[in-house]
């Protein structure tokens, strides 16, 4: 469609002299633009002196606009016809742009550079990055303005601004910074004075009155030649609630006696929008502060960057790699503490290793990584080709699981072969004790679920209830969302998923917080992933009766009963499977020390089943370890005495010690 454009730059130094405004003037007069237009109105292109807003008023003339452009400008600002450089009013066509396109590229400025420029090294480094599209529309920009800056001597007017970068840990926050350096020096806008171009200094919490938190910062100015000359970054993220109190607020008075000769960046984490916007009008009331988001890279991102490390090693990878690449990422990612590039280069150089270690024990050397020579990488990766409900048969005491899960295929089924029916909630509830199944079932339903075509991948992602709420506030939300968006096409497994509620009265708490963005994400994606929480039942009852509309979105409900104590003996012999020798002795002993388990302990809340079964496993284990050690002995045996040694353990013999006196065989 045809609409207007409004394009107006104003000159620097008028700008430099409302520094001490609340707004930069350019977005005071964005505001009224958009005002004026009752919202009809489109920022296609903005900096701290110009910018371009398109009007989508249907019929409107030129005319008009600029008749309220002009009555906007005289009511509203103390300004010379000289002190507008630039006013036009043109056409706009919208048709010209695909409806997908990002905002990010509709803001994109035109890079133009004169005949002699030559384009800065640093630019083609920047625009090498792979995500970070805010900063290359910021690093664009300045390249675009930077000659007319020298032109026109207005060194002071781009010197006022300052910067809030949103990105988490290990997201190349140094590297963004050392870069941004690099570019403003080959450009001739700033001078380093000191070897040292970049600082980074965090402030730490508010604590005692005595130990001032921003001495970290004043230092660092008393520190450099005559307090010039240098980028500072300030992590200010223990500050995020308190920036308008008084003593922060000194702070940034004390900063802008050193903005126009430092280039100054704050930090933060990766945040929702609007609570970036309010640290950023916060920041304005003393500051102008440009804002630039680092949205944390999705998979398909981190895969390139794996790649691109991988070549700069010398090493090309098979596509099957990847998967396993995946799998260890999912790993990762499980603990609720990724460091992004940090953690995709530490995987790289583990592949590696293998991949090198393969070729020692199998006489190769070559560069090409195969997935065979990295399967010990990830240890949820599974190779195995036995289908889904082969492997649930295989699981012991599932009878019952085993039908829930084939009654809620068939239900799926039999509504996408309903025409014009809505796709089904297919979310669950996993409820029971620890150890008696919920994890490894919810990894094998991922898996039935890809088999008959429900989901895409099939990929499993296993996180607990807490690793959802951010550390600062507006954190929580954007985290939850980016978990939810690596589970698209798998299983999202929340464990302790009762945890994220504590009570309605805490409003201090970020687990509702992400409980909203949860729930969200269940309904707007109910066809592309699947979410199963899992913990206690009588929590998990009172986690749905907290939150309007949970329980409605996750109609499945599949009880995991505590095991019997034939079942935690089959269990036992299952773990042993053919890799140990034993006899009847062995066999009557463990027998009869599982049967000797009291009542009490088997219902008890705390019981962790399987678990359990796994601990003891492994002590005995251990203790067959130690005596073939001791005695010079290769063969792979089990004794009654290795089973007596580890079941005898305090962890293990208090279990069967409320029972009465009851022997153990030996």
């Amino acid at each position: 469609m045809h609409f207007k454009k409004i394009s107006i730059e104003f000159d620097g130094e008028w700008i430099l002299r409302h520094r001490l405004s609340k707004k930069l003037p350019i977005n005071t007069f964005i505001d009224l633009i958009n005002d004026r237009f009752n919202g009809e109105t489109e920022v296609l292109y903005t900096s701290f002196t110009d910018c371009e807003v398109a009007v989508k008023v249907p019929n409107i003339s030129k005319e008009d606009i600029a008749y309220a452009v002009e009555k906007i400008l005289s009511e509203n600002f103390d300004i010379e016809n000289d002190e507008i450089i630039n006013l036009s009013i043109g056409d706009f066509f919208e048709d010209s742009i695909e409806k997908e396109e990002s905002i990010i590229e509709k803001k994109k400025p035109v890079i133009v550079e004169s005949k002699n420029a030559i384009r800065p090294m640093a630019l083609d480094k920047i625009e090498d990055l792979i995500g970070a599209d805010d900063f290359k529309v910021l690093i664009r920009e300045i390249v675009t303005i930077a000659p007319g800056i020298i032109r026109h001597n207005t060194f002071e007017a781009f010197a006022f601004q300052n910067y809030l970068f949103s990105i988490n840990d290990g997201c190349g926050f140094t590297t963004y910074l050392s870069l941004f350096a690099e570019l403003l020096e080959e450009l001739k806008l700033f001078k380093f004075r000191n070897r040292q171009k970049v600082v980074e200094v965090k402030l730490p919490p508010q604590g005692n009155d005595r130990v001032d938190p921003f001495a970290g910062v004043m230092n660092c100015f008393q520190s450099h030649t005559n307090n010039k000359g240098m980028l500072i970054s300030i992590d200010i993220s223990e500050w995020m609630t308190k920036i308008t109190e008084k003593q922060f607020r000194d702070f940034l008075l004390y900063l802008e006696d050193y903005t126009n000769d430092n280039v100054i960046i704050f930090r933060i984490p990766f945040v929702e929008k609007d609570v970036l916007n309010d640290i950023n009008t916060a920041l304005q009331d003393i500051l102008f502060v440009r804002e630039v988001s680092f949205p944390p890279l999705g998979m398909a991102e981190l895969t390139e960057c794996a790649e691109r490390f991988l070549t700069k090693m010398g090493f090309t990878a098979n596509n099957d790699v990847w998967d396993v690449f995946h799998a260890r990422v999912m790993e990762e990612k499980s603990d609720g503490r990724f460091y992004g590039i940090n953690t995709v280069n530490k995987i790289v150089r583990e592949m590696i290793y293998r991949k090198q270690l393969s070729d020692a024990q199998n006489d190769r050397d070559n560069s090409i990584i195969r997935k065979e020579d990295i399967l010990s990488l990830s240890q949820s990766y599974s190779n195995n080709s036995v289908n889904g409900m082969d492997l649930l048969d295989d699981m012991i005491g599932m009878e019952q699981i085993k039908h829930s899960v084939e009654e809620i295929i068939a239900h799926i089924k039999f509504s996408r072969r309903i025409p014009n029916i809505s796709y089904p909630c297919i979310h669950m509830r996993f409820v029971g004790s620890p150890g008696t199944g919920k994890t490894t079932v919810a990894r094998i339903i991922g898996k039935i679920l890809k088999e008959n075509g429900v989901l895409r991948n099939g990929n499993f992602f296993e996180y607990s209830g807490r690793d959802f709420c951010g550390r600062y506030v507006g954190e929580t939300a954007p985290k939850t969302a980016e978990m939810c968006r690596d589970a698209y096409g798998s299983v999202l497994f929340i464990d302790e998923a009762y945890s994220l509620y504590r009570n309605e009265n805490n409003t201090n708490d970020f687990g509702q917080e992400a409980l909203d963005t949860l729930i969200s994400e269940m309904e707007n994606h109910r066809d592309d992933f699947v979410v199963i929480m899992a913990g206690y039942t009588d929590e998990m009852n009172e986690l749905m009766k907290g939150n309007n509309g949970l329980a409605s979105r996750m109609p499945y409900v599949i009880e995991f009963p505590n095991y019997t104590r034939e079942q935690l003996c089959q269990i036992y012999f299952k773990m042993l499977g053919n890799s140990f020798e034993y006899d009847e002795d062995f066999q009557s002993a463990v027998t009869e020390y599982f049967n000797s388990i009291s009542d009490e302990t088997l219902s008890a809340k705390d019981f962790s089943n399987a678990r359990f079964v796994r601990n003891l496993f492994e002590r005995t284990c251990a203790k067959a370890s130690m005596r073939m050690q001791l005695s010079g002995i290769n063969k792979l045996t089990l004794t009654v005495d290795d089973f007596k040694l580890a079941s005898t353990e305090r962890a293990f013999q208090a279990l069967v010690a409320k029972k009465s006196r009851i022997t153990i065989g030996f």
